[in-house]
């Protein structure tokens, strides 16, 4: 018998609504973040991967997962989406402990792995009408999300082409419509940029950001630090399966890549003599002489702001004028400095 054919109403203005919870008493009374996780730990046989980590996530805002490769980071979101049991500590998500109630918890979080699997004999349609299913979504709202989410992940012309079908970028952003089917409250997302292009990590950004100001608490772990620093309003520096640092990412840029709000500054200009001109002028710090212009500093946004209008006032045509790489990226550096 031939598989029935995918059908839904029209589209309607407005189809994504804004996250909020369905069903009463969820997330549970009482609970002030998405996620909070104490003193947990996993091993895996006899090497630990966790040794007692820390972890909160607010609701209403963004919160970065940082750490190298073997850090813990994806069995602590293993954990978190309630497919790995922790050997010890307590988690909670929506305020539902995991160890005794896991499908109150499950029912409030959205989970985007890095690699998932995807049912190819399926079209796209398909695919998300068996996860709304799942979520025992009511049918027409069922077939109205699905057409919303498809729009917002510019998934939208391709309801009925197969899964296999799809580019690695193209799952990549089904996963994430599966991931927000049911409007969850916790969202879960392991390296949710793998794959896409550079206009799909700025809608993916502009997603979250929208996700946050709805009150989802997100979670995101990824290695592309430039990214996480504009998404992002916290950060949760991992290592060794412990948690090194937490910080309001305001913070981090607040105290510059250097600390103490000191930083390198790169400066291009149409002059060649710009190294020598900028090693005439005390107190830049350590110059150097780079093609098409120099780097000078440490110095404080204050210094950098004088230094840019004398500059400017002797004739000087600068081009560009900005600090050298991220306080993320410096933080990260420094965390795991001791592996070099």
């Amino acid at each position: 018998m031939p598989r029935p054919e995918f059908e839904a109403p029209p589209p309607e203005p407005n189809a994504v609504p804004r996250q909020e919870p369905v069903g009463a008493g969820w997330p549970a009374p009482g609970a002030e973040h998405g996620i909070e996780a104490r003193t947990v730990v996993r091993s895996f046989g006899a090497v630990p991967a966790l040794r007692g980590l820390d972890l909160t996530v607010p609701y209403g805002q963004v919160t970065a997962l940082v750490g190298p490769n073997g850090a813990g980071k994806t069995t602590l979101l293993l954990i978190l989406a309630t497919l790995l049991a922790p050997h010890a500590g307590q988690v909670r998500v929506a305020g539902f402990d995991l160890a005794t109630h896991p499908e109150q918890a499950r029912s409030a979080l959205g989970w985007m792995p890095d690699t998932f699997g995807v049912y190819d004999q399926l079209t796209v349609g398909e695919y998300l009408e068996f996860f709304a299913d799942a979520y025992r979504l009511p049918h027409d709202e069922k077939h109205r999300r699905i057409r919303g989410l498809l729009a917002l992940v510019h998934l939208d012309d391709r309801l009925r082409q197969p899964v296999h079908g799809l580019s690695r970028g193209q799952k990549q952003r089904l996963g994430m419509a599966r991931a927000l089917i049911h409007k969850p409250r916790v969202l879960l997302l392991d390296e949710p940029a793998s794959g896409l292009d550079p206009r799909s990590r700025v809608e993916l950004r502009d997603l979250l950001r929208s996700l946050a100001a709805d009150g989802v608490a997100v979670l995101v772990s990824s290695h592309i630090l430039s990214e996480l620093e504009e998404i992002a309003d916290r950060v949760v520096l991992v290592d060794h399966g412990l948690t090194v640092g937490e910080h309001r990412m305001a913070d981090l840029i607040a105290s510059g890549p250097t600390g103490m709000g000191r930083a390198r500054w790169r400066i291009r200009a149409q002059d060649d003599a710009l190294a020598a001109r900028l090693a005439a002028r005390p107190g830049l710090g350590t110059i150097s002489d780079l093609p098409g212009g120099a780097e000078v500093g440490p110095l404080t946004e204050d210094e950098a702001a004088d230094l840019l209008a004398a500059l400017v006032a002797e004739g000087v045509r600068v081009v560009a004028f900005g600090p050298v790489g991220s306080a993320l990226e410096s933080a990260y550096m420094a965390m795991t400095d001791e592996r070099r």
